[in-house]
């Protein structure tokens, strides 16, 4: 009996939900405010970015721009929401000056920015947040990860056609910021939302 007894109450707490976090984690909660800091600074930047290239006169790389800078909030509210549903507070900081270059040292500039953020920031904020089992910070900074990726190739491509770039379109999902040169098939290839997502930037 004693033994049945040990067997269903194993099996029970099998059935029951997880226990709610007690602990923040607080390596994570600091990179995913570092990362909201980031991404909300990364949106600004991109957005004068694009107004210095309009008055260049590349309006396809204003266009790319305004792109990133719409996927760049969209980390940003991401990252806003995983500090508050794990318990945590959204620190407290001001937005950096932005003094921009010519159109082609701008995007310089962001293929270096998009360059270390996925393959350095991203990929160890990603590694503690694992080791917190923070899920809700493992799928924004995936999210964001896989997008800058997108982000540094398409800054390479319009850096190596400056000046004899031709129509492009952008879009951008509405869930994890992917920005792409046009709307996938069925799916999002990050987040695998519908296609629908997807917001053709203008």
């Amino acid at each position: 009996m004693k033994t049945i007894t040990i067997a269903l109450a194993a099996a029970l707490a099998l059935l029951a939900p997880p226990a709610a976090r007690t602990e923040v984690p607080a390596p994570t909660i600091k990179n995913l405010n570092a990362a909201f800091q980031g991404e909300s600074n990364a949106s600004n930047r991109y957005a004068i970015f694009a107004e210095k290239a309009d008055a260049e006169g590349h309006p396809e790389v204003a266009k790319l721009f305004r792109a990133a800078s719409t996927s760049e909030a969209i980390h940003r509210d991401n990252h806003r929401k995983a500090i508050l549903g794990l318990g945590g507070k959204i620190e407290a900081f001001e937005l950096e000056t932005v003094a921009p270059g010519s159109t082609a040292d701008n995007l310089e500039a962001a293929i270096k920015g998009e360059t270390y953020e996925q393959e350095t920031m991203y990929p160890e904020f990603l590694a503690v947040a694992e080791k917190d089992d923070a899920r809700s910070a493992m799928r924004t900074f995936k999210f964001a990860m896989e997008t800058e990726k997108e982000h540094a190739k398409l800054y390479r491509t319009a850096l190596d056609s400056l000046g004899k770039q031709g129509p492009v379109e952008y879009y951008v999902c509405q869930v994890c910021g992917m920005t792409l040169t046009g709307v996938p098939g069925k799916k999002c290839p990050v987040c695998r939302k519908s296609r629908d997502e997807y917001k053709k930037i203008r």
